[in-house]
């Protein structure tokens, strides 16, 4: 069971998520989309959305650095464990935090306003079950290891280095299995809500409006009185209604 779990199972997500990806690109474009509501309801999710968002922001950053940043590294550049893990743990709960109102807000507004309501999809429903419950595990973990309640366990030396072992294609599955609960289920969550990406609107998060940054400028320009006054007028067929 280890062994699917930490040695089978994050592949396994991985195919889904570029599977269902290139399935999407090329056979769903037009629902590759956000399925915004805000024409519904703009009040909440001016709030709820930017706390989500900046949020996941920091928080992802945060767990690339944690897992892919070895000790010996941190430690070369003069930044001690203590230093360190206080630096993670402090700015990682506000992020987390912020992501976890902002997902709260958009939840209750989904379920609140009627419109939105209507316009949710299945689909939505298990992507927020795992996604918030990522981040309750992410923050349950992170509570429980900073206050002594896992024995000192240090994921710096178990996940993470089982997290890249992943790349190496050689994963040790012993390091995962021999981490807290807390921890196991938060990956767990995390890399069903990756293989859940290309099936849920969670895919706009690999669209970039990078084709706004090289578009032509609009010109508008302002109407003369003088010159209108002194146009012809207009044929039948060219008048706008």
């Amino acid at each position: 069971m280890d062994l699917l779990l930490w040695g089978v199972l994050p592949y396994l997500s991985v195919a889904l998520l570029i599977a269902g990806t290139v399935w999407r690109a090329r056979y769903d474009k037009f629902g590759w989309t956000t399925r915004s509501t805000q024409l519904h309801e703009s009040r909440l999710l001016r709030i709820g959305s930017p706390l989500f968002h900046f949020g996941m922001l920091f928080v992802v950053l945060g767990h690339v650095v944690g897992l892919l940043i070895p000790m010996s590294w941190t430690d070369a550049v003069g930044l001690s464990d203590h230093a360190y893990h206080l630096l993670a743990v402090s700015t990682g709960a506000v992020a987390g935090l912020a992501a976890a109102a902002g997902i709260g807000i958009l939840v209750y507004r989904r379920f609140k306003v009627p419109a939105v309501r209507r316009a949710t999809l299945k689909s939505d429903h298990l992507m927020y079950a795992f996604l918030l419950g990522a981040m309750v595990l992410g923050l349950t973990a992170t509570i429980l290891n900073s206050t002594g309640q896992t024995d000192g366990y240090n994921y710096r030396e178990g996940v993470s280095v089982w997290f890249r072992s992943l790349f190496a294609l050689s994963p040790d599955h012993h390091l995962m299995a021999a981490a807290p609960l807390a921890f196991r289920l938060h990956v767990l969550f995390g890399f069903t809500l990756f293989a859940l990406i290309p099936y849920s609107r969670l895919v706009h998060m690999f669209s970039a409006p990078l084709k706004y940054l090289f578009r032509p400028y609009v010109v508008y320009r302002r109407r003369d009185p003088k010159q209108l006054a002194n146009r012809a007028p207009e044929r039948g067929w060219e008048r706008v209604s």
